[in-house]
């Protein structure tokens, strides 16, 4: 029985990402802040999904997926998806607002690294897959994106440094590109974004991944098509 792992589950990629592990036959807890979200999301995906709202960056949460996946006995995978865009409209680094740009560190970095921290027994323990969902915006610059790509760049260099540090796992930091989701709109507030992919379409590209299984790294999802000879590059 596999059995991962997914925050961030009731919208976007993670949900996606969610039911399509689950129709593959894995077990998979999950979270999110909204519980009545959280639990549409799930509906019809059967016991093999267990759901608990909650957010992430609060330790009590936390200790409670904890408690979840040692109750199933081993963690292959473990996917840090939830985040925050953090202040909106993105406004430029000198008008940032410090105390927002702490809760957005908190959510992007310091809740999936103490996650991390609480479940590397049982993840080293079944050699499992650790994925943070990261962003371009983590190694290029963009208006606007300053603090987000920060939380990104530091989260990359977390996990990846984790990986470094206890090789009985590995470790990924994944570039899904953009995608058509509730916060890729409120980066772009009033624009059209039905052109970006759904987080449906990048889905594939991530179990490709997982099921290569190359060294860790950073990667961009779209390098991982199902039966595309750069998969395997």
């Amino acid at each position: 029985m596999k059995t991962a792992l997914v925050t961030g589950a009731s919208a976007g990629l993670g949900r996606a990402l969610t039911t399509a592990l689950a129709e593959q036959g894995w077990t998979v807890v999950v979270d999110a802040r909204g519980r009545d979200r959280l639990n549409e999301a799930v509906q019809g995906l059967g016991s093999r999904v267990r759901a608990l709202a909650g957010d992430v960056a609060e330790p009590y949460h936390r200790d409670r997926l904890v408690d979840e996946v040692n109750a199933l006995g081993r963690l292959d995978l473990l996917v840090n998806n939830a985040s925050t865009l953090g202040q909106t409209p993105l406004p430029a680094l000198a008008a940032l607002d410090l105390d927002a740009f702490d809760d957005t560190w908190l959510t992007n970095v310091m809740a999936p690294l103490a996650l991390t921290q609480a479940l590397l027994p049982v993840l080293v323990a079944s050699h499992g897959i650790l994925v943070s969902i990261s962003s371009d915006a983590a190694v290029e610059h963009y208006p606007g994106w300053g603090a987000y790509g920060a939380t990104k760049a530091a989260l990359d260099h977390v996990i990846l440094t984790l990986g470094e540090e206890n090789h009985g796992f590995t470790a990924y930091a994944v570039d899904p590109g953009d995608m058509r989701t509730a916060m890729h709109q409120q980066a772009f507030p009033g624009e059209d974004i039905s052109d970006r992919p759904l987080p449906e379409a990048v889905v594939p590209n991530l179990l490709e991944l997982i099921r290569l299984r190359p060294a860790s790294g950073r990667h961009r999802a779209a390098d991982f098509a199902p039966g595309s000879s750069q998969a395997i590059a």
